[in-house]
């Protein structure tokens, strides 16, 4: 026989014992009943041998017609050779995932995996960027839904505040944080992949700076330039060895070896996260025995003036060169291009003066062994440089 749902309705408990009392339906379906009054549908099947049992909710938020169709759902599984049990339990597996799948979490997931490869500074920027122009656009939705469209739509909203640079390391770091979901089997397609023909292209903007033959003019102000004499000796030094600016106001006395004539920066100090070797000229090296009349015991070789614990600001070199009259016409970064430009015209192998200036090498690997590379003649260079530039003074 099978229930009604009168039955069903009416049965109240009444074993003496506690235990759970049964009332059997049909295909192994039956209502189980407990002494403090609750009902729950149950299943009694057998797979791979052995007696199971699946639970189908409450009486009566589960009707006895519900109860049904979901026996008759799961024996539809048990006859194709799926365990109703196992594979509901993967379905709510699934469920959890998905509910926590989407893209703010995975990005958060991912940003932790980059904290080892970048610096704490370049990891709180690129979390910023990413809560400010990012998440509130993309967070709440699961990564595998997200389209092509949505992306755009962000990029489009950052480049009507004309910030182009933020847009496009946005849509870098989106297409890096589907390759993470794809690879820990969280998403199945990048959508940014089909975004590159529709991103609006903008003409690099190269740091300003000023024309080879203004060059020996612009030396001769620097050199009788009244400001602070940190200043001034910062320039020069710059000028000589054509680094970053970021690399030069933060050198430690410590990556200086005057024995070897070399300034060695540390990998964390690097753009590229490589270390980068600079061959000092004699010019380099007699600013440096200058500088430490000033900074000498000190962990900075540029110590503030306002602090004998921290480095000159990244804006005291621009701001000098736009007190001499130079503003929009010449950075900091503009003696790199400068030296470049100027080097490679008097015959100095590309692939050497690439290396001095420590641009980007796809092969990390090979660059983190190769910074020492063509070592011999990039000391020549620089000393060349150096007798160079002093040819205009």
């Amino acid at each position: 026989m099978t229930l009604t749902n009168l039955e069903v309705k009416e049965t109240k408990y009444s074993r003496e014992d506690g235990k759970p009392q049964r009332l059997a339906d049909s295909g192994g379906l039956y209502l189980e009943l407990s002494a403090s009054g609750g009902k729950w549908w149950r299943w009694k099947y057998r797979f791979g041998g052995k007696e199971k049992r699946l639970s189908f909710g409450t009486y009566p938020d589960v009707s006895l017609k519900t109860a049904r169709e979901k026996r008759d759902e799961a024996k539809r599984l048990l006859a194709e050779g799926v365990d109703p049990s196992v594979q509901r339990k993967e379905q709510k597996r699934q469920a959890l995932i998905s509910a926590e799948n989407t893209f703010e979490e995975i990005a958060r997931e991912w940003l932790i995996h980059m904290r080892e490869e970048w610096t704490p500074k370049h990891h709180l920027k690129t979390t910023g960027v990413l809560e400010a122009d990012a998440f509130p656009i993309l967070g709440s939705y699961r990564i595998d839904e997200i389209k092509p469209r949505q992306i755009l739509e962000m990029i489009r909203l950052i480049e009507q505040r004309g910030v182009y640079a933020t847009a496009s390391k946005v849509f870098q770091w989106s297409g890096a944080i589907f390759r993470y979901a794809i690879a820990t089997d969280r998403a199945e397609q990048d959508p940014t992949q089909a975004c590159r023909g529709a991103l609006k292209k903008r003409p690099v903007k190269h740091m300003a700076r000023i024309l080879e033959n203004e060059l020996p003019e612009l030396l001769k102000q620097m050199d009788a330039y009244e400001g602070d004499i940190l200043t001034r000796l910062a320039m020069r030094f710059m000028a000589l060895t054509f680094v970053r600016t970021s690399e030069l106001i933060a050198a430690e006395w410590g990556e200086i070896n005057r024995n070897k004539a070399e300034w060695r920066i540390p990998a964390e100090r690097m753009k590229m996260k490589t270390p980068h070797i600079v061959p000092l000229s004699r010019q380099a090296l007699a600013i440096l025995d200058e500088l430490e009349q000033h900074s000498g015991g000190k962990r900075y070789v540029f110590t503030s003036s306002r602090s004998s614990v921290k480095h000159i600001s990244n804006n005291t070199i621009l701001y000098a060169l736009y007190r001499m009259g130079y503003h929009g016409r010449m950075t900091g970064h503009g003696f790199r291009g400068l030296a470049s430009t100027i080097l490679n015209e008097q015959g100095f192998r590309a692939d050497v003066v690439e290396r001095q200036l420590a641009h980007t090498e796809r092969d990390s690997v090979r660059a983190a062994y190769n910074h020492a590379e063509y070592l011999a003649e990039r000391q020549e260079m620089m000393q060349h440089w150096a007798d160079y530039l002093d040819t205009f003074l």
